[in-house]
């Protein structure tokens, strides 16, 4: 097959090379020329160790280019990966950029079907065939983690395809069979379905995380072990050994965003908890913020601005909520960031050498704990329990 895939995300790099290790011909399209020609010189632009591997040793039909209508003009499929942000004065997902593609594509080759793994809103793929007129669009979303997205595409806990025909069983052996995993459950069910089985996925996901920082909020406050509770609570397999280390918050590119749209979502339908779980995180960082504020600190150095270990991915992580909350109360912020540039991130100074940062700081503020902290480890305020994930 001939693929052409929008955008070099996590999301679409991962896929471009997974289907490029199978054999296909992929190319990959984005406007960051940086990101092109890393990918044309094997060099991921994102951080994925399995991604990174397999650039450097796996013979890859995997072109880049900034050039989408070349990519599209002859391709069998098309996978749409670009960004859908929130925007709040619509109360939507912004979903212009999808729609670019969709249209570039259908202008240049109305035969190709257009494989739609951005996150859209509920509904959004019956309504765009009718607004810019084409039936070759199918919705499957993805289930990927920041990186670990190749590894999630190997291994994958299911696929599902917002479309039962041929077309849609094509798509999904190409992904079944460059995985490496077998026998992986396939699910063919409507494109409405689908749109909404992602938000949903995301949703109960974001509320674990509420659930178990809530745990520890209490376990703080009550000079309990978290660890052991977790623990006791998690050996039901009813309740599963994951997504239960505490942090400041959820955050990243998916759950901020994808909360909003659900909540949005149930504007006219009655509920109680989806509305809360929004609240519970806002909770969460105030709550943070006071048992740093609790420890006087005239200095406060924020250890890494990235989700989690292994990351290059800050956006709306969760410490940018603690941060904004200590400098409103007059607290001087500063942040180590090896993957910043900048001198500043919102006002506050970046310091880029790790033995001045911690000399600097009277309490440093880690969202995932470092082996880098362990000589000041008595400066350190984390609620990484478990040091993972």
């Amino acid at each position: 097959m001939k693929i052409a895939i929008a955008g070099i995300g996590y999301v679409g790099l991962s896929l471009s090379v997974l289907l490029a290790k199978a054999g296909h011909e992929v190319t990959a399209v984005d406007v960051v020329q940086r990101k092109i020609d890393a990918l044309n010189n094997r060099i991921s632009p994102i951080a994925d160790p399995d991604i990174e591997m397999y650039l450097k040793t796996k013979e890859l039909q995997l072109t880049a280019t900034v050039d989408g209508s070349k990519a599209y003009s002859d391709a069998d499929f098309v996978i749409v990966a670009v960004p859908t942000n929130y925007d709040p004065v619509k109360n939507y997902f912004d979903t212009s950029l999808v729609d670019t593609v969709i249209a570039n594509v259908i202008g240049v080759n109305p035969n190709a079907v257009i494989v739609i793994k951005s996150t859209i809103p509920v509904g959004y793929t019956e309504s765009a065939k009718q607004r810019l007129g084409t039936e070759n669009l199918i919705f499957s979303p993805e289930f990927l983690r920041e990186g670990r997205a190749l590894h999630d595409n190997l291994y994958p806990s299911r696929i599902i395809i917002g479309e039962d025909s041929d077309r849609a069983k094509i798509f999904a052996n190409m992904l079944t069979s460059a995985a490496i995993k077998g026998d992986i459950p396939v699910l063919f069910i409507g494109s409405t379905e689908a749109e909404a089985v992602k938000l949903f996925a995301n949703t109960f996901l974001a509320l674990r995380v509420s659930f178990f920082n809530e745990l520890d909020t209490y376990a703080e406050l009550h000079g309990l072990d978290t660890a052991q509770i977790i623990e006791g609570v998690c050996f039901d397999p009813r309740i599963g050994d994951m997504y239960n280390n505490p942090s400041f918050g959820y955050g990243g590119y998916c759950f901020p965003k994808d909360i909003k749209q659900m909540i949005a979502n149930f504007n006219n339908v009655p509920n109680k908890l989806i509305s809360a779980i929004a609240e519970a995180n806002r909770t969460r960082k105030d709550h943070i913020t006071e048992q740093i504020m609790a420890l006087n600190p005239d200095v406060v150095g924020i250890y890494r601005l990235t989700m989690k270990a292994d990351s290059d991915n800050y956006r709306q992580s969760s410490v940018q909520g603690v941060m904004k909350r200590l400098r409103g109360n007059g607290v001087e912020v500063v942040i180590y960031e090896p993957v910043l540039d900048e001198d500043k991130f919102f006002g506050s100074r970046v310091i880029t050498d790790l033995d001045e940062f911690l000399s600097l700081s009277d309490v440093i503020v880690a969202n995932r704990y470092s082996p880098e902290l362990e000589a000041v480890s008595d400066k350190v305020y984390t609620r990484d329990i478990f040091r993972r994930d």
